[in-house]
């Protein structure tokens, strides 16, 4: 072959050496792969629109075991990894976040509690993501699960968070695309300083059989959230998790809810996957430790579907506030 044919032959892409590698030997995994490489390098290649203004999400759903802050900071971490800048903030006495995003969190060491506690601003207490420079994180530890008793009785307790927020977002130097609230599997006082403190709500739910049990009461408190506290609160996604295809339960959970929220519920599904399991134990999200993954692929694409909502999503929560 002469040098002037060698150089006009295409280049394969990784996506495409797979299916020439396992085309007709009707190889599941196979297939799998070159969907999950494909899926990859266009996620890879796929520019992510940056919001007009910072958008504040709270994850909650008081179910615990959906994925809740699986979602919160992998979702963080995948629009992190694609130039955001995003702010995670823990408010889960457990520390689960902390852990996956790298950061120390035991007690008595500074916290969210802190700031709920009002000895300190939210800036004294910002850590960055060991993997991702434009990832910041307030931690929570375990010294947060008194908060509760100890602010009860204060006048603004339900609106701690909010005031602490506005002003360190009125001062910092940086601007956040995204800030995400990780919440506690409860319906308690952290779970409405969240809720006060944000626009908008992300509720990840599972796709098995009780998935819609409970989720009438969260969206019942919202509901009175909205009423007393903050009329621009919206719903504004639903992420289906822990889905596995291979299962008529799996498609009919994600059906309903779809059939219930259809403009809220995002196309994107997150699967079951040992990697995302795996993860924290490492001090990681599932974007920095497997990034090829099918459970970094998931949680990209339902990053992107949330960047590029994020218009639709603001006019909306614009006409609540001029109501």
């Amino acid at each position: 072959m002469s040098t002037k044919e060698h150089q006009s032959e295409p280049i394969e892409s990784a996506s495409e050496t797979l299916q020439r590698i396992f085309d007709g030997h009707g190889s599941v995994l196979g297939s799998q792969m070159a969907d999950e490489s494909s899926r990859y390098d266009v996620l890879k290649k796929t520019d992510f629109p940056k919001p007009q203004r910072t958008r504040r999400i709270a994850v909650a759903n008081q179910k615990g075991g959906v994925g809740k802050t699986t979602s919160t900071v992998n979702t963080a971490a995948a629009l992190a990894n694609k130039g955001a800048q995003v702010l995670v903030i823990d408010m889960d006495p457990q520390g689960n976040a902390s852990t996956a995003l790298g950061v120390s969190h035991a007690s008595g060491e500074p916290s969210v509690y802190d700031v709920i506690e009002g000895r300190s601003d939210l800036g004294d207490v910002i850590t960055v993501c060991p993997d991702f420079p434009t990832l910041d994180v307030v931690p929570a530890s375990i010294d947060l699960s008194g908060a509760e008793l100890e602010v009860a009785d204060l006048p603004n307790r339900n609106t701690l968070l909010k005031e602490a927020l506005d002003l360190y977002l009125r001062q910092s130097d940086k601007h956040y695309d995204y800030v995400f609230i990780d919440c506690p599997p409860s319906l308690g006082l952290l779970v409405i300083n969240a809720m006060c403190a944000v626009t908008e709500m992300l509720i990840p739910i599972q796709a098995e059989y009780y998935a819609l049990e409970g989720l009438g009461q969260l969206i019942n408190t919202i509901g009175l959230v909205q009423e007393h506290f903050n009329p621009v609160l919206l719903v504004s996604t639903m992420l289906v998790t822990m889905f596995d295809r291979r299962t008529l339960l799996s498609r009919e959970v994600y059906n309903e809810v779809k059939g219930h929220y259809p403009s809220i519920v995002l196309n994107t599904t997150i699967p079951r996957s040992v990697k995302i399991s795996e993860a924290p134990s490492f001090s990681q999200s599932v974007i920095a430790y497997d990034p090829r993954g099918i459970g970094a692929i998931s949680y990209g694409e339902a990053a992107l579907e949330i960047a590029q909502r994020s218009q639709q999503v603001l006019d909306t929560i614009d006409a609540r506030r001029n109501k």
